[in-house]
């Protein structure tokens, strides 16, 4: 006889939350103790559970696993890029995780030389991330960044390109990135809070000097507020940026003068959004200023940049949004997005010429890619469909044409774009909106109601989800899944307001949103409620807490990677790393209208005694951004309190954190389970 397996309990602890007069009991506040053998003991029971309940697909798994991987290039190179001289390319080799990182003299043909071998570098961790590589102006120095937890906490060290010598400077708690300024020995980066990690001061680093002698050149107190740096393309200025969800704040000094003080762009306005591009004697900035919701481009002197000397250029326009900008020295590029689709529109600065390149699909993706050079006459940009593997391509400014520089290879002699369908239809939300979904499936379906269906969104943040190509995603369209992407509220996908109106006192839209594309694609019979599928990470995760409180009914089943799902207690502890950046996203609990609000969604507050669908939920113990003991008390006290039978599994990875696990194939083991998931559930085991 089968023996059932149990799954674990969580202990309940009772503690009381109160605030504004209202009291929240939380049985598994405990459980935010990272270091405590208990909780450790707790999430090893419920990574056992899940193992074992998903122990008769390991072996499918396994083969997913193999599929997935099977597709992608093992020896795979990028596309060179130059940059002061040397070409710089990153190289994959066959059965190593991790990437190299080479430049070239001059040409191709010169020799190889390796500046980062991450292979050797990752050998005695068990998570490695190599963040940022700054080459210093003369290309002898590179300034690098690691990761070996997976809090996103990098440690800056510096590395003699000539001699191949790893200097003793280091710096800890940095956010990864640095900028050298024009005397190839001044070294500006970030450092992160260690309680909460936001990146609150910048420093100047002396080569060769005691790095706890560094210098503070900016500190921003404002706790909504994070800060940067860098320097522009043109190479004249180093820049200090301070960004809230709202507001943005510049200062720039010369990059030649690296011990001047920096001077204040334009001081920050309460939701004055603005960034800084320079050419020749001028800035470029893209901005909201003055109402422009989507933005538009204006420019200024490099004497005076105040808001008051800003003039126009591209003026605002209510239906295309003006997402950013590439400059080059005899050409602008403007990338644009209307009706959700990008244009990459080119603009030479004699005034000649302004036009748009073609893009002829119902539904693609399209980006501005690498394009270190200024004075390149070439645009790199990068292309690709929910049907159609990524290219990344070449345009000539001069004489008009396009070079396929590399196609994404899609390994294994069975895929054909030819094969696969995709589409762009439109829901009507409950308040009358209509709402896009990007579509795609293998050809030849029936639209009967029985088709498999994974519906997935993000909605905050005024991230677009694009609707591009993924050979992982095969393995689940070749066994007849429908894969769909909702462009709901809370992303930018329609223009700035399609983000305004998913957020603060209006994030209820975001969730409506995804449950109103749901019951369409019920009703026009994609899928059936037994057989639809819903998936969501971070901020997507909160919203599949919250769709499976309010419509449970409508899905088989849903996928939640790092959900933030405990939105009220989280957004109460200032302590916890990004919670103060996120009130102009959520709103301030501490706000009684906000805490209403928030405390009327939060998935974790909404648990109630009733049928939930099958769940899977995923996080990381490292994990920096959403803490991980959001998901695990969310299963606890769904566990407690569900009525059904259905599946919920929690997988914790004791190695990684937000991103998941690190190595280039490593993250497939944990979407191998995801599928292996969905596709039990479906009754398919091959």
């Amino acid at each position: 006889m089968k023996k059932t397996i149990q799954p674990p309990v969580a202990t309940k602890k009772p503690k009381e939350l109160l605030i504004h007069g209202d009291s929240r009991i939380d049985n598994y506040y405990w459980l935010n103790k990272r270091d405590n053998p208990e909780v450790i003991d707790y999430l090893n029971a419920e990574n056992d559970y899940t193992k074992g309940m998903m122990q008769h697909t390991e072996t499918f798994q396994k083969e997913l696993f193999e599929e997935m991987k099977g597709r992608i290039k093992e020896d795979d190179t990028t596309v060179p890029y130059k940059l002061n001289g040397y070409w710089y390319i990153t190289r994959y080799e066959k059965g190593k995780d991790y990437p190299i990182y080479v430049r070239k003299k001059e040409n191709l043909d010169a020799t190889e030389e390796i500046l980062f071998d991450c292979n050797e570098m990752a050998k005695e961790h068990a998570y490695f991330n190599l963040g940022g590589i700054a080459i210093s102006p003369d290309n002898t120095l590179a300034a690098f960044s690691t990761d070996t937890v997976s809090r996103r906490q990098y440690t800056i060290q510096i590395k003699n390109l000539i001699t191949g010598e790893i200097y003793s400077d280091k710096i800890l708690s940095t956010t990864g990135s640095a900028t050298w300024a024009n005397d190839n020995k001044t070294l500006f980066y970030s450092i992160k809070d260690k309680v909460t990690l936001r990146s609150h001061k910048i420093l100047k680093h002396k080569l060769h000097t005691d790095t706890k002698k560094d210098v503070e050149v900016y500190h921003e107190e404002d706790e909504t507020f994070n800060t940067f740096v860098y320097k522009t393309k043109s190479r004249k200025y180093i820049v200090i940026g301070v960004s809230s969800t709202l507001t943005t704040e510049y200062r720039i000094l010369s990059a030649d003068t690296p011990d001047d003080e920096f001077k204040v762009f334009q001081e920050r306005i309460r939701e004055l959004d603005y960034n800084i591009s320079h050419y020749e004697d001028h800035f470029y900035i893209v901005t909201n200023s003055d109402g422009a919701t989507n933005f538009k481009l204006l420019k200024t002197k490099e004497t005076t940049t105040q808001k008051d000397y800003w003039q126009e250029v591209i003026p605002h326009r209510e239906s295309v949004l003006l997402e950013d900008i590439e400059i080059f020295k005899d050409y602008l590029v403007v990338n644009e997005r209307e009706n959700g689709l990008n244009n990459l529109r080119i603009i030479s600065w004699d005034g000649a010429e302004d036009y748009k390149l073609p893009f002829n699909s119902e539904t693609y993706t399209v980006y501005i890619g690498n394009n270190a050079d200024f004075d390149s006459d070439v645009l790199r940009y990068g292309f690709n469909s929910l049907t159609s593997p990524s290219s990344v391509i070449d345009y000539n400014f001069k004489s008009k044409q396009k070079e396929i520089k590399k196609e994404q290879a899609v390994l294994g002699g069975k895929f054909s774009s030819n094969n696969y369908e995709s589409k762009r239809i439109w829901a009507t939300a409950r308040d009358g909106v209509k709402m896009p979904i990007s579509l795609v499936y293998r050809k030849g379906i029936k639209l009967d109601g029985t088709n498999p269906l994974l519906q997935y969104a993000y909605g905050s943040y005024g991230s677009t989800v694009d609707p591009s190509f993924s050979s992982i995603r095969l393995s689940l369209l070749d066994r007849g899944f429908i894969y769909a992407i909702s462009h709901i509220r809370g992303g930018e996908y329609l223009g700035r307001n399609w983000y305004e109106n998913g957020k603060l006192l209006t994030k209820l839209n975001t969730f409506h949103d995804f449950i109103d594309c749901s019951k369409y694609l019920i009703e026009q019979k994609y899928t059936s409620n037994k057989h639809l599928y819903a998936y969501g990470g971070s901020a997507g995760g909160l919203l599949m807490g919250a769709i499976i409180n309010m419509n449970p009914e409508l899905y088989k089943g849903v996928l939640a990677a790092v959900p933030f799902v405990d939105v009220v207690t989280t957004m109460l502890d200032d302590s916890i790393p990004l919670t103060t950046g996120e009130y102009d996203e959520w709103g301030n609990p501490n706000d009684l209208n906000y805490y209403n609000y928030m405390k009327s969604y939060s998935p974790y507050d909404n648990v109630e005694a009733k049928s939930y669908p099958n769940i899977l939920v995923t996080t990381g113990l490292h994990d920096s951004q959403v803490q991980y003991w959001e998901p695990a008390k969310w299963v606890a006290k769904l566990r407690e309190l569900k009525t059904d039978e259905n599946k919920l599994l929690l997988h914790t990875d004791m190695d990684s954190g937000h991103g998941g696990a690190s190595g280039r194939f490593e993250s497939l083991k944990e979407v191998s389970l995801e599928y292996a998931f969905l596709l039990d559930l479906e009754g398919i085991n091959r």
